[in-house]
């Protein structure tokens, strides 16, 4: 995070008639939150990075894109913007990823030093609604979407392991070329069936629509991302907010949309799985939960850990056919992309839960120390799992910054195109509008 906002202050301190540096909020912790601003236009673009505090990417695709909008004039003054670029929505939980930040760059490294905060400690949810946001990073967010009322949004997420994909509140016609233009061009598999968007509408390969927020359970929340957000918060100020997510680890398997030979025994495979590893980390966290009260850190990691325990039983039940509900969610059709991210996401789910036990564990002292073995014999063997298994391989940081980058200013321009109009119910509508002049590759 030091390193993001002095860079952004070199960058301002090189042109600072058309960049500048503001304090935007503060974090839970006191860190400030830095926004970068370049050009100055009217019409305003927003851009968070580290909405998740693992996803570092958008850190550094935030700064390449300034540079990019100070180097063209056609994305400042030709397209008559401002860009507006949060370097982090989450210092506070940035910090605790620096120790596998710095290499070495393998699986065991990451999932051994994770950490995303619990569902209701991270800042881009709405949980309780615009009016009961908890959190002054959420609250400084969704002033700074009233303050700008921005044309285009666009929030900047990392997949740990699978592929790139792009989640939209509206829908940008020719998006999916770019996307598939784009990935082509520097080697990134497209995810052609995330988990995170298994009941969303498709608007095209790799590009979803996000459906608008609903009402639910926790679980539910945590699962189907059913819950308010502040991707929708400046939805009637005619924004449209795009979601772009690039790969750390690629699986080429995520962009096979062949058919899958049995789909129900891939099913029931990765539903028993989750179910025997969320029993295996049950059991682990009970012999571990008397020993951490005084560790380092100890509410702030059990909380993921919960959430992760809360929803992986749900999650097998409902993929598994031998216990699907009737009544309940449908799944989709399943070609093999879709059966891929599914077992995935239910490994994501374990490794993800033994990664916190083992920080736990590590800083809860002796007592803790009999289920260390235990946590590394299961991290390395499903590592092995995604690197072997899956096939599962780095994506060079570079190649990831690129991706989004290009990514993000394709939805740019395609936002610039349309203008938001007024409905009769003084509603704005998504229309028609002039073309944003852009260079192509």
């Amino acid at each position: 995070m030091d390193e993001l906002s002095a860079r952004a202050a070199a960058l301002v301190a090189r042109q600072p008639r058309d960049a500048r540096l503001r304090r935007a909020g503060t974090s839970r912790a006191g860190k400030p939150l830095w926004l970068l601003s370049v050009g100055h236009g009217s019409r305003q673009a927003l851009v968070v990075a580290g909405p998740h505090a693992n996803e570092p990417v958008g850190g550094a695709t935030v700064l390449r894109l300034a540079e990019r909008a100070l180097a063209d004039p056609r994305l400042c003054e030709g397209a008559d913007a401002t860009w507006n670029l949060l370097l982090c929505l989450d210092p506070d939980g940035a910090r605790h990823n620096e120790r596998w930040l710095s290499g070495p760059y393998t699986l065991g490294h990451y999932f051994r030093h994770f950490f995303r905060p619990g569902f209701m400690e991270q800042p881009e949810w709405l949980p309780e609604g615009a009016e009961g946001a908890a959190l002054p990073e959420t609250r400084a967010l969704l002033e700074l979407q009233d303050e700008l009322r921005p044309f285009f949004q666009c929030s900047l997420h990392g997949v740990d392991v699978g592929g790139g994909f792009v989640e939209l509140t509206r829908d940008l016609p020719g998006l999916p070329q770019r996307v598939a233009h784009t990935a082509a061009r520097l080697g990134i598999p497209r995810e052609l069936g995330p988990y995170d968007t298994l009941y969303w509408p498709t608007l095209g390969p790799a590009v979803y629509r996000i459906p608008p927020p609903r009402r639910g359970d926790l679980a539910a929340a945590i699962t189907e991302a059913a819950v308010e957000s502040t991707w929708f918060h400046p939805h009637p100020y005619g924004t449209v907010t795009a979601v772009v997510e690039a790969p750390m680890w690629g699986v080429a398997a995520v962009e096979d949309a062949r058919p899958a030979a049995d789909g129900d025994a891939v099913l029931r495979t990765v539903s028993r799985a989750l179910r025997h590893d969320t029993g295996l980390l049950e059991g682990i966290l009970a012999r571990l939960r008397p020993s951490v009260g005084a560790a380092p850190d100890a509410a702030r990691l059990l909380a993921p850990v919960d959430d992760y325990l809360l929803v992986g039983p749900g999650l097998a039940d409902s993929w598994d056919p031998d216990t699907h509900a009737a009544g309940t969610r449908s799944l989709p059709p399943l070609n093999t992309a879709r059966l891929t991210a599914l077992g995935i996401s239910g490994r994501r789910v374990a490794l993800r839960t033994a990664g916190l036990l083992h920080q736990l564990a590590s800083g809860a002292g002796p007592d803790a120390a009999g289920v260390l073995p235990v946590l590394d014999r299961l991290i390395d063997a499903w590592c092995a799992d995604y690197h072997d298994g899956y096939g599962a391989r780095w994506v060079p940081v570079a190649r990831q910054v690129e991706f989004q980058a290009r990514v993000v200013l394709a939805a740019f321009e395609l936002a610039g195109r349309y203008a938001p109009a007024h409905s009769r119910s003084g509603e704005p509508e998504w229309g028609s509008g002039a073309a944003v002049p852009m260079h192509r590759e």
